[in-house]
Formats: structure tokens, C-alpha cells, sequence
């Protein structure tokens, strides 16, 4: 660790950056999730343990044995927003309670046993486990709540729905890991799962295509053909853009509402990684020793010159934040770096840690970095300036 707590003295930018807390997996962090409200963080470790810490000050509020074999994803429950005036309009006499967050917080895993677990992180404690078969479970997403309630119609939140793939299966299940809907099996294996920011559909990629598959219906509301293998798929906040990073290598775009597609290639290497900032214009990849920012405000970025964030090594992961416009960026020598891409210098902060970082992960705040690593390190910075 001190060798970590030295490179934080290599600043740039005029911004604050802090080691808040750190501490050790048994293994590879393999994932890393916060909880809705920001008070926990989920990490998980590639031998299989979970571990829950506290933001606060990072002491371990629970650990958990996860899968057989290894862990391999985590997915947090989201809380179902609350709506400002109780779920009425001013002119109805009798207001509707508050929606409240669900109690307990509950943590959705998959593993290399072919299960879906899920965990109460409150009491920590396993809940429920749906057993889909041989093949290991990859990927995880929960349907979102919706922004609020609507208050002339009273449309509550949809009941929570966690979408899982395992091999070619993509599963439909409820918070009790019941399963709600079997999907008949896809093509090829499924290599990427991304949830539609307004609840609608789920993403889901293979070789080949991309199916998105309706949340309440279970029916394909639209099929891309792509005759490539996809490695990560990523929605635009808005629900404009959906995008795919690509075995090629190249990203794709697709704008589902209009069936528009556009297509950016030449990276150096495989796309693996995606991240779009909060209002939608500015979408970040990886693919070699630059992070690619493209500008798709109006008709998108094709034909554009992106905007180039250099590494000497190659960018291993990306991350914008939540509701403000700085990005993280790691790459496979151990630095991470943080940029604000709107500004002639855009560089902010410059870290090196003893090993390269396999996650980068913002708190629902923005307050906090977590940095998974491949020496089982995790490390929380704050950021301030």
C-alpha cells in the first residue's frame, strides 16, 4: 500500500485527490458495485468471497462465501425513487404515501457454479439462489427504477426485475430468484447484457447481433444484425444511443427509435470498455494506449475527430461519473488518471498504483473512486476541486 500512498503526491490540475481507505481481497477483484445510497461497497474477489464495506471508513461490514469456484459479476437491487409530492397532484385530497426504499439492501451475484445468488446486506446473509444451470453467469443487470412516480397518473415504480446470462441463456428473475421468464437459448453465447436507463428492454449481445428484449412483454422489440463478436454494450443515459465495443476492433451505434446505425473503427485493439457522462454527449472507449472521447450531440459522432486521452500502456478501464463530467481512466501499467474533457487541459489528477487496476467505479455521489486490482487491492479516493 505505501507504494500507492506515495503516487498520490503526483497531481496535476489543481484537483484534490485523497486515498480515503484501502484494504485486501484474497484474490483478483474481479468486481466492485455500490449500494444505492452509497453507504456500502460491494467487492468481489475472483476466488468467490464477498466482501461488503462500509464508505465511510471502509471497516468490513460483512463477508459473504459468494460461488463455488469464483465469482464472477455483482448487481445491487436499485431503490425505487421517491416522488416529491407522495405520488399526487396538488388538486387530489388524499396524497398516496411516499415510495420508499426497499429494506434490506439486496445484492444480486453470479458464478462460475451456474448460479444467481442473492444476498441481504443488512444482515449479511445469503437470501435466495436460482440455479440456471452449467454454464457460468456472466452478467447481471437490474431493471431501473423509474425516475419518479408520474403524479396525474400515480404509475408506480415497475416491480424489480434482475435480468442474468449464462452461456447462450438469458434468464428473467424476481427478487426472490424465482425465475419470471427463460429466454429460448441465443445463437452464440451471450458476451454482453446492458439495461435500458428507462426500464424498458434489456440489451443483450452475442456474435452477431443484438436483441433488445422487452422488460414486461418478454418479446424482441428490435434485432441488429453485426457480424462480429461484441465485448461491451453500453446505453447513453437519454436512451438514444446504444452502443457496442467490438472484437474488430471498432464501437458501433445504434439509435433504436429511428434505426439509424453508425460505425467508428482503427482502434489499436479489442473495445472492452464504455462509459457515457450524464447528460449523454460524450461517450468514452478504450481500444489502445488513448482513451477515445466521441462528441454525440445531434447526429452523432461518425465522420467526427475524437478526442484523445494518452497512456503509455494500454487503457484497461474507463469510468465517467454519475452526475458531473469527470472521467477515470486506468490503464495496465497501474496508473490511473483523471480527466475533465470540456477543458483546453483536460488532465486533472495522475495516480500510480503497484498493479493495474481491473475496475473503476464512481459512488452514487461522485464523491468516491473505488479502484478494484489484479493484486486483490482496493483502494477508495476522494475527490474534491
Amino acid at each position: 500500500m505505501d507504494c500507492f500512498v506515495a503516487a498520490l503526491l503526483a497531481m496535476t490540475g489543481r484537483m484534490q485527490l485523497t486515498k480515503h481507505w484501502a484494504s485486501m481481497l484474497d484474490d483478483y477483484v474481479i468486481d466492485l458495485a455500490w449500494s444505492p445510497d452509497g453507504t456500502l461497497l460491494a467487492a468481489a474477489s475472483a476466488a468467490g468471497p464477498i466482501t461488503f464495506f462500509a464508505t465511510a471508513d471502509g471497516a468490513r461490514r460483512g463477508e459473504l462465501p459468494g460461488h463455488d469456484g469464483g465469482t464472477n459479476c455483482l448487481a445491487w437491487m436499485p431503490a425505487p425513487r421517491m416522488t416529491d409530492d407522495g405520488g399526487q397532484t396538488a388538486e387530489q385530497s388524499k396524497p398516496s404515501p411516499v415510495i420508499r426504499p426497499p429494506s434490506p439492501a439486496i445484492l444480486a451475484s453470479g458464478g462460475q457454479d451456474g448460479a444467481v445468488k442473492l444476498w441481504d446486506a443488512i444482515a449479511g446473509q445469503h437470501t435466495a439462489t436460482a440455479a440456471l444451470g452449467g454454464a457460468w453467469v456472466e452478467h447481471l443487470a437490474w431493471r431501473p427504477s423509474a425516475e419518479t412516480s408520474n403524479p396525474k397518473l400515480q404509475t408506480p415504480n415497475p416491480p424489480p426485475l434482475l435480468a442474468a446470462a449464462a452461456g447462450r441463456d438469458l434468464i428473467f428473475l424476481n427478487p426472490d430468484a424465482s425465475i419470471r421468464h427463460r429466454f429460448k437459448p441465443a445463437p452464440k453465447t451471450i458476451t454482453a447484457l446492458s439495461a435500458q436507463p428507462g426500464g424498458g428492454c434489456f440489451a443483450v449481445a452475442y456474435f452477431g447481433g443484438v436483441v433488445l428484449w422487452d422488460a414486461d412483454d418478454f418479446v424482441a422489440q428490435k434485432e441488429f444484425a453485426y457480424a462480429n463478436g461484441i465485448h461491451a454494450l453500453v446505453w447513453s443515459p437519454d436512451n438514444r444511443w446504444l452502443v457496442s465495443g467490438n472484437q474488430d476492433p471498432s464501437v458501433h451505434l445504434w439509435i433504436p427509435e429511428k434505426d439509424i446505425e453508425l460505425h467508428m473503427s482503427g482502434y489499436e485493439t479489442k473495445v472492452k470498455h464504455l462509459s457515457f457522462d450524464h447528460n449523454s454527449r460524450r461517450l468514452a472507449t478504450s481500444g489502445g494506449r488513448d482513451a477515445c472521447i466521441w462528441d454525440c450531440i445531434g447526429d452523432g459522432p461518425e465522420g467526427r475527430e475524437p478526442t484523445m486521452l494518452p497512456h503509455v500502456a494500454p487503457v484497461c478501464s474507463i469510468a465517467f461519473q454519475n452526475h458531473h463530467g469527470l472521467l477515470a481512466t486506468a490503464a495496465q501499467d497501474g496508473v490511473v488518471q483523471l480527466w475533465s474533457p470540456d477543458r483546453r487541459q483536460p488532465l486533472r489528477a495522475t495516480v500510480k498504483m503497484p498493479a493495474a487496476a481491473t475496475k473503476l467505479v464512481w459512488s452514487p455521489d461522485d464523491q468516491h473512486l473505488a479502484i478494484g486490482s489484479e493484486k486483490g487491492a482496493v483502494y477508495i479516493l476522494k475527490s474534491e476541486g
